[in-house]
């Protein structure tokens, strides 16, 4: 009988142990020990279980392995088996050593690629978009080139005692392409203070206001709403903190909005920041503000500003709700000039709400509207002048010879958008998405460059694949 228990140990060591750890990597081969380890003790207590039913038979010496103690003959093992049992163990014990003191402990990989095709019917232009400066010639940053069709890598670690340090590279579409030619589009770390719930924030940390987020995997449709791409920062470079009790998350940084580096002359920061409150495990709302100087469109030096937005969402079985109101006003940054030809103050208001409906598990239905008031003073947005890709300003109209001619109306377009499409979860690793966007206004905004005329309205078609690992 003993010779018989000592095979099937034998058989069950083979099955769970394949010996071809030379083709394994570590992790694989640590958790294949671990497996192992656990099975042996399960037979263990059998097998102990079963001799308790019957005389004990003498009990056969095992010489014990370094750091781990040979199972007694009581368990049906042979001394050779306990020998082999110990120096797996030593490996166990070896590869986690190595693990712990490893630098790569606590560092967590990530990286996607965002292939886009858009056509867009104003700019008479249908093709694909991958890594696009948005400070080339096709247009810079607008809503058909927003942060989409991007490569990503994203490296997150975290030290012992709760330090933790991110850096996200996104060559040419990143917050650092729209500010300076950076591919760095993150670099930041969070410090623990007092404890793991008050943090210190340090380094170029993107915008967080409002429900969408800037990464492709993240958003349900292909381009962002109006709120994001026309009155939102970028990013933010400076030092705050962040700190969580109980269902309030409050974050701030006194930083440089949207720049890297100050001019000469300009010492004045904004202050940033954040809080959200978790209503239930279903829904929750937060509010952003930013106030200070910042980039006037109008040239010259920084002129003041101030942002705020509330947000908030509803996610529970198939469906989500997802909506934003913001305001903002900037000093002498509205397009329009007064009567004696002198700069006013730009000032807008928004609102976007978005619906999503899962019909299978995979398949996902989406809608989205956005509005902005920008009609004071011949309209104006943050970090935009006139724009005939974005609509904004107060629009064209023909003059007495047919002639395309600017407005000098004192009021700009309000936008409009409607955004309807979905997505498909392919497999684990890949997203389908379909968007079909119609953008339009109260006043003729938008350039339609094959005919040199001006509409009220444009469409937009989009189509991706989101691979991540």
């Amino acid at each position: 009988m003993t010779i018989w228990r000592s095979s099937c140990l034998a058989l069950a060591i083979t099955a769970a142990f394949p010996l071809s750890a030379a083709a394994q990597s570590n992790a694989e081969l640590l958790k294949e020990l671990r497996a192992l380890r656990d099975r042996v003790t399960q037979l263990e207590d059998k097998l102990k279980t079963a001799e308790a039913a019957k005389p004990a038979s003498a009990p056969v010496a095992a010489a014990p392995a370094p750091g781990w103690a040979a199972a007694p003959a009581s368990a049906g093992m042979t001394p050779d088996q306990a020998r082999e049992l110990g120096r797996l163990a030593v490996k166990v014990d070896a590869l986690e050593d190595q693990r712990d003191s490893s630098p790569f402990k606590g560092l967590v990989i990530s990286g996607s690629i965002d292939p886009v095709f858009i056509y867009n019917r104003a700019q008479d232009r249908a093709g694909f978009q991958l890594l696009d400066n948005v400070g080339n010639d096709n247009g810079g940053y607008a809503y058909d080139n927003s942060f989409f069709g991007n490569a990503t890598i994203d490296f997150q670690k975290e030290f012992e005692g709760g330090t933790k340090l991110r850096l996200t590279l996104m060559p040419d579409r990143g917050t650092g392409a729209s500010i300076g030619g950076s591919i760095i589009h993150e670099a930041s770390a969070s410090i623990p203070l007092t404890d793991e719930n008050t943090r210190l924030l340090v380094g170029q940390i993107p915008d967080w206001s409002g429900y969408e987020l800037l990464p492709s995997v993240d958003n349900k449709l292909i381009t962002h709403n109006l709120l994001f791409d026309l009155i939102a920062p970028f990013t933010y470079t400076g030092a705050g903190l962040e700190v969580t009790r109980g269902d309030w998350v409050v974050k701030g940084v006194v930083a440089n909005m949207n720049s890297t580096k100050k001019a000469s002359g300009d010492k004045a920061p904004v202050l940033a920041y954040r809080a959200d409150y978790t209503i239930s495990e279903y829904a929750g709302v937060g509010f952003s503000g930013v106030h200070g100087k910042a980039y006037n469109p109008n040239g010259g030096a920084d002129s003041g500003l101030n942002l705020f937005e509330v947000d908030g969402f509803f996610t529970r079985g198939d469906w989500t709700l997802q909506g934003q109101a913001s305001y903002g006003r900037q000093t002498d940054a509205a397009i329009g000039l007064n009567a004696n030809d002198e700069f006013q103050d730009a000032q807008w208001w928004g609102l976007s709400a978005l619906a999503a409906y899962k019909f299978e598990p995979r398949l996902e239905g989406v809608i989205r509207a956005d509005y902005i008031n920008d009609r004071k003073n011949g309209g104006g947005l943050l970090g935009f002048g006139r724009d005939n890709v974005n609509g904004i300003g107060p629009g064209y109209s023909r003059d007495l010879n047919g002639d395309w001619q600017e407005s000098a109306s004192q009021h700009g377009a309000n936008r409009y958008a409607l955004s309807v499409g979905g997505n498909y979860r392919f497999n684990e690793y890949t997203l389908f998405k379909l968007e079909y966007r119609f953008d339009f206004a109260d006043r003729r905004v938008f350039e339609y460059v094959d005919k040199g005329s001006f509409k009220k309205n444009n469409q937009l078609f989009g189509a991706s694949v989101v691979v991540t690992f």
